[in-house]
């Protein structure tokens, strides 16, 4: 741990600097949305102060600049995740607009009434609903493969569910609410033998661990920039060239057309195709930024120290009598989510926010996981590079005073 640079980090955020109610800020909702460094932050104000105006349609200096740098980011995105062509990297406003668009354009392009779609019991409603609506509209059916008390996928069943009728799998990479890691190779590998495409909701993962598209060999990856300390708003669709090639666009307007007539339009190529409208070409250069921030640590780095933050949480955790941790799979990212004994996990996010203590309390947008473990809800604290072991202190310090209070 001494090697990781936490106190130059934490410097980078301005915003761990502010007092909650008198209390320094222990921000542990990492899972929900990260802080913003002030690279990101600086690099905004830049493109508005310097170099904004709309990109592609532009002969004047400022929309070719504007133009370079946004499609610079796109060029960051595919080197952070390996990507074989910036043609394969789709900007759009987060990780669940880019599963909507799998699902409209693949899904309702190569799917039929009677076929299948394999997800698993710990998916986010992101990565269920879109799901729900396509089968809706077309007559196909929805498997979810089970977990087991841990929060563990289990694997045996997963496969036994891929059959000739499915035609694609899409799957967590980390749960959101348990923070469990899914062997996503040996699911990609299972699914491919059938040759049925899969799509990993990356969203939970990208902050936490070095990604490898090729080497993963998904045929998409989804995730957001605000999960990986880039703006809000911002996300990447990532899908092999030849799927989105033979996919039909999303959304129809500005910028993915080559000709219009009132007769017929003749759309762009790739990765245009795909990005109708004005985009959101400030936070965008945001995200590329932000790509540039956890490159220069390493995410290597960030996952060791992130892992030995978890070890200590969870140690801690376990202390602590009437504290129960829902999720312990083997394989884990710095998720903490748990209940305690005759106290609601609202209580417990609003009176640990009396201490400067931001955890997240409620479903997590994962109610059928929040149905397995029979509970209404569960308190998650969720870490990121910038948090420390001090922090977990206060937050364990807190659980402990809180639990006196309810007696």
């Amino acid at each position: 741990m001494s090697t990781f640079p936490i106190e130059q980090i934490r410097a980078d955020f301005p915003i761990l600097g502010e007092t909650i109610r008198n209390k320094p800020l222990v921000y542990l909702d990492n899972a929900a949305s990260c802080q913003k460094p002030q690279a990101v932050i600086d690099s905004i104000v830049h493109t508005y102060s310097h170099e904004y105006a709309n990109i592609h349609r532009g002969v004047h200096t400022l929309s070719v600049r504007a133009t370079d740098k946004f499609e610079g980011a796109r060029e960051k995105v595919r080197a952070f995740i390996n990507a074989a062509s910036t043609k394969e990297i789709i900007f759009v406003r987060g990780a669940t607009e880019a599963i909507n668009l799998v699902a409209q354009s693949y899904g309702k392009s190569q799917l039929k009434a009677g076929d299948e779609i394999v997800i698993s019991a710990m998916e986010h409603h992101a990565n269920i609903v879109p799901w729900q609506m396509l089968c809706q509209q077309i007559g196909a059916f929805l498997r979810v493969a089970p977990m087991n008390q841990q929060g563990e996928l289990l694997f045996d069943e997963f496969e036994q569910l891929l059959n000739a009728k499915t035609k694609l799998v899409a799957i967590t990479q980390m749960s959101n609410a348990l923070g469990t890691i899914n062997p996503v190779e040996q699911i990609i590998a299972a699914a491919h033998a059938k040759n049925i495409p899969v799509l990993l909701d990356g969203a939970q993962a990208i902050p936490h661990m070095a990604v490898d598209v090729q080497a993963l060999d998904c045929d998409f990856y989804v995730f957001s920039g605000h999960k990986i300390y880039g703006p809000s708003g911002t996300g990447v669709l990532y899908g092999k060239q030849a799927l989105l090639e033979a996919m039909p666009p999303y959304q129809g307007g500005g910028d993915m057309i080559r000709q219009v007539t009132f007769e017929k339009t003749e759309y762009a190529g790739l990765p245009h195709k795909f990005e109708a409208g004005t985009p959101a070409i400030a936070e965008i250069i945001g995200l590329g930024a932000a790509i540039d921030y956890v490159t220069a640590i390493g995410m290597d780095k960030i996952a060791a120290y992130e892992a030995e933050l978890l070890d200590y949480a969870t140690q801690q955790a376990e202390q602590i009598k009437s504290l129960n941790i829902i999720g312990q799979a083997a394989h884990k990212g710095g998720i903490l989510s748990f209940t305690l004994d005759r106290i609601h996990p609202h209580d417990i996010g609003t009176m640990l926010d009396s201490l400067g203590i931001a955890i997240r309390a409620g479903h997590h947008c994962a109610m059928p996981v929040m149905d397995f473990y029979g509970v209404p809800a569960t308190a998650r604290a969720s870490f990121a590079m910038y948090n420390t072991r001090q922090e977990i202190d206060v937050l364990m310090q807190g659980i402990k005073s809180l639990i006196e209070v309810f007696g």
